[in-house]
Parts: C-alpha cells; structure tokens; sequence
C-alpha cells in the first residue's frame, strides 16, 4: 500500500510529515486542513523581523518625560539613547515560529534628534539558523509636557496655611511642613501621579504658605501636621473657575492652626497654684509635668490643647547648677545660676538625691528644678518616668 503524503500548495513538491510538530496537521485528505508549505516556499514569505520605517517620539525637553498615546509617561531614561532603545523595543516584532531568539541593538546618533538604531537578530526556524538585521530611524522632537507647564505657569489648587495659636509656628515645625509636603508628593509620583507637585512654599510673618497642584496633597500635608505635633484643620473652598465640560473648579485652602504650647514648654497656668507644667505633649488635652511635684498634669476636656497660661520659658533655657543639700523630701537646696546664692526651692520627684548638679530653670515664677535630660542621669531601666516623653 502506498503511503500518502502532503504536498506544497504552491510549487507541488513534497512536503516533510511535520506531525510530531505542536498545531500543525499532517493529513493531507481532511477536508479543511490547511498544508504547510515547504521549506523552500515558506521562506520565500518568510519576515523574521516586523519593523516600522520610522519612529517619532515626542520627548519632554524639562523632565524627559514620554508620550505614549493620549498621555505623558515618566521612563526614568538617562538620555535619549536609552529612550529610542525602549521605543524601538516596543515597536519590533518577531515572527512566532522562530525560537532561540537573540538579538542586540546598536545605536548611531547621527544629530541632535536622529538616532539610528541597528538591530541584529538571531534564530532558528524549521530547524534553520536565520539572523536578519535592521535599521530603524528614530526621529526625536522636544515638547513641553502637561505638568511642566503647569509648574511653569505657576498653576496650584490647594494651600496649606501653616499657623500656631497664639504664637509663631518654631522652625521645626516649619521645616517638618516642607519635608511632609516633598514626601507626600514623591509617594504619589511613586505611584505614577504626575499631577503632584509642589508649586511654591512660602515664609509669611505669622507662619508658612504651600501652594501644591491637588486638593488631596493639600489635605494629606495638613493632617500629617496635625497628626505629628496636634492642633487642628479647617478647610475652606473659593470657586475659580469651570472646567471644559462646565464644570465647577474650587481652590481648597487648609489652615492647619498649631497648638499655642509644644513639648518643652513651661508655663504658669492661670489660676493655678500648684506651681509651672513643664509641657509633654498637645496632641488632644495638653499633658505635662508638675515641676513642683514631678506629678503628671492634663488639661480638663474643655480647656483641650489650650489652657490659659503665660509661658515662663523652654526647657533648653535651663541652667546646670550644683545642688547644696537635699533638705527633706519636699525641699532641696541649689544654687542660683546668676547670683550663685543657695536657695531652696521645691523637691520634686524626679529629683535624684544622688545628684551633684541639676537643670534650672529661672524665670517669674521662681526658680525651678527641671527634669535631666541627660539620658546617663536618669534611671529609665528601673522605671523611672521620663517627663520628656510624648504619650499622646
């Protein structure tokens, strides 16, 4: 019996059963079936390599920036070799029955917007070795993109106001207000916002002024303020204009106010006779200590993080003086870091009877024994309650 075999639709020489082969159908009498061509037919129309004549890419001349369809892509690209690299990647296409493929590109800058990139490509089709190269133009053109021209035109649509009760916000906190604003941002491009930007920061006499390009930057800036040093968050909203389809566009300020009192702090609270709160934290009911007695001390609800006072000073206004003798457990005697007289003055508990020398502070009120700060002074490893220490 003869056996059947499959021949070349188009030159009618045999062609090799290729049954073992994934797709392909080696029965030349099923109805339907197509047959292959042979080896000699099929590289005749054989493409190994699908490349456009030319590739345009439109470059931002301020941030590098790409477009890609209908929006600006950040590549993170050193120059504009690295970018005609990663196009012409994306444009070259190899045909799906060739395996083992190898291939490397060569660029040649022929001027300041012409890349030529040369590509050699490896392979095996039907068992033969095939290479093929190509050369792709890359033609590139300077734009502006979206949001460098925002940035350039100065465009924000939220302010942060940072500002503090009955006093001028300290440079930390001012300080901390800027970085809050370059990390929220830098999270948010990490995520591939190119909306976020911070369009100008501001020092006015009564605190700091942030322009940012989102309303939800402005938002997140300001209750990470209030989160890190307390205090609270008003927002208020000014039309400005409408967007292409009519709709209304608002401006959201964020006025974060600032506790009047900040970890450090002592002040004299009114009527209050149990002597300067040495203030630990503002975060909700201001908390403190009592530097008569070493107690704790927090503000009733209603008076919250802003208790009537008079601040007497800071605590890293004190003054390290020698202690004279300890008199009882109410009292010690120091001397006066001015006039070097030894007074006595009130004991309390975070007094080390051990110690030579104290922190002092002077001030209105008297004279005052303040918490050490000197992490070798105090005895934190058998319990003892650092006054310093926010626990709000």
């Amino acid at each position: 019996m003869s056996k059947s075999r499959a021949f070349c639709p188009r030159c009618g020489d045999p062609v090799p059963d290729r049954s073992d082969r994934e797709g392909e159908a080696a029965d030349p009498l099923r109805p339907g079936t197509e047959v292959d061509l042979c080896d000699s037919c099929y590289f005749d129309d054989f493409d190994f390599v699908d490349a456009p004549d030319r590739i345009d890419v439109m470059v931002c001349s301020q941030c590098g920036a790409v477009h890609r369809g209908n929006r600006w892509v950040d590549v993170g690209a050193r120059d504009y070799t690295d970018i005609a690299i990663e196009e012409v990647s994306e444009a070259l296409a190899v045909h799906v029955d060739v395996e083992d493929v190898a291939w490397q590109v060569e660029p040649e800058q022929v001027d300041q917007n012409t890349i030529r990139m040369h590509a050699y490509f490896t392979g095996v089709v039907r068992g033969t070795p095939v290479d093929e190269e190509v050369m792709v133009p890359v033609k590139i053109s300077r734009q502006t993109c979206e949001r460098c021209g925002r940035i350039a035109g100065d465009y924000y649509a939220s302010i942060v106001q940072i500002r503090a009760e009955r006093r001028t916000p300290t440079s930390e906190e001012t300080d901390r207000a800027e970085e809050i604003a370059h990390q929220v941002v830098a999270d948010m491009e990490a995520t591939g916002d190119r909306n976020a930007f911070v369009t100008e920061i501001g020092e006015v006499d009564d605190g700091l002024n942030m322009k940012v390009s989102t309303n939800k930057i402005g938002k997140k800036i300001a209750n990470k303020m209030v989160e890190e040093f307390g205090g609270t968050v008003n927002d208020a909203e000014t039309l400005v204009t409408e967007d292409e389809d009519g709709n209304e566009v608002y401006r959201v300020t964020f006025a974060v106010r600032l506790p009047p009192y900040t970890p450090g702090d002592v002040i004299d609270l009114k009527d209050d006779d149990e002597g300067p709160v040495l203030v630990r934290s503002a975060h909700g009911n201001l908390k403190g200590t009592r530097l008569t007695t070493g107690e704790r001390y927090e503000a009733s609800h209603e008076e919250g993080a802003s208790p009537e006072a008079r601040k007497l000073g800071e605590a890293e206004d004190a003054e390290r003086t020698t202690v004279v003798a300890v008199e009882d457990e109410n009292a010690v005697q120091v001397l006066d870091p001015e006039t070097y007289q030894a007074k006595t003055v009130a004991r309390p508990d975070y007094f080390d009877p051990d110690a030579e020398t104290v922190p002092v502070l002077k001030s209105r009120a008297g004279l005052h024994v303040l918490p050490d700060p000197d992490p070798d002074a105090d005895e934190d490893d058998e319990g003892y309650y650092d006054p310093y220490e926010d626990d709000g």
